[in-house]
């Protein structure tokens, strides 16, 4: 009788851990994403996702810092909402090991004006915020020079700063601001360089409202899907991806956001 009973006791424990196994391998994927046009995005992958069988779970960000401190921490398995450049020098600065997997959308930054309609009315010694962090900033100057409104040092491109400047016939102040808060600021400054992620959720129109947008060929432009180092080769991973790359996400790129994001695919 007890044999009986210990040995029972025993199928049980098998039984519960076997289930518990199975639990933990259908866990969903949680992929990190920034309120607004990336998280809309996300939801058409997410059903692209469960189609596939795949489980996906969105978990929004406000700015640009967070989504790469949980991927590094295992707290998410993907993010989406950076360029090349910032994972970069997120990596180089914060010691991570994040990379690129696949490409996702091409988002513009655009450069903004409640109080002028083109960039030849900027007045001499207007304000222009630009983002703080060196990669979006440098961004937003780039757009800049290609609009011919400042020169900048030979050799300087996606490392670019105030302070490599050397041509400023407006005498254009630049005005430093964390990249989420810059269309607010557009009451106090002559102008801004907002991110479409950004300038969308703001009520801003890239096609409509934008004095100039960034080329779609630009060294930040296309916005890739990022994960740990060690977790690239998880199937799952391959399995988003092919969700993102379907003709249904690209359409509703293309209807939701006309000349603010394309496939980058």
């Amino acid at each position: 009788m007890r044999t009986s009973l210990l040995r029972a006791i025993f199928l049980s424990s098998l039984l519960v851990l076997s289930g518990g196994a199975g639990a933990a391998g259908d866990a969903p994927l949680k992929v990190g994403v920034t309120a607004g046009p990336h998280a809309q995005i996300g939801e058409v992958v997410k059903a692209e996702a469960a189609r596939r069988g795949l489980v996906v779970e969105l978990i929004e960000f406000s700015d640009y810092v967070q989504p790469n401190a949980a991927l590094d921490a295992g707290e998410i398995d993907l993010n989406v909402y950076q360029h090349r450049p910032f994972l970069e020098a997120q990596n180089k600065g914060r010691g991570y090991r994040l990379v690129p997997v696949a490409d996702a959308v091409v988002q513009q930054i655009g450069i903004y004006s409640r109080k002028v309609g083109k960039l030849d009315d900027l007045p001499q010694g207007a304000q222009v915020a630009i983002p703080n962090d060196p990669t979006n900033g440098a961004r937003a100057l780039l757009v800049l020079r290609d609009a011919g409104l400042i020169g900048l040092r030979e050799g300087v491109d996606v490392g670019a700063s105030p302070l490599d400047v050397v041509e400023n016939p407006k005498g254009i102040r630049f005005v430093e601001i964390e990249a989420a808060q810059l269309p607010h600021a557009l009451g106090d400054v002559d102008a801004a360089a907002v991110n479409s992620s950004y300038a969308i959720p703001a009520g801003l129109s890239p096609a409509r409202d934008a004095l100039v947008l960034e080329r779609k060929d630009g060294p930040y432009a296309v916005i890739v899907i990022a994960a740990r180092e060690d977790r690239r080769d998880d199937p799952r991973i391959a399995q988003f991806v092919e969700a993102y790359h379907t003709p249904e996400v690209k359409a509703f790129v293309e209807q939701a956001f006309p000349d603010a994001y394309s496939a980058a695919w």
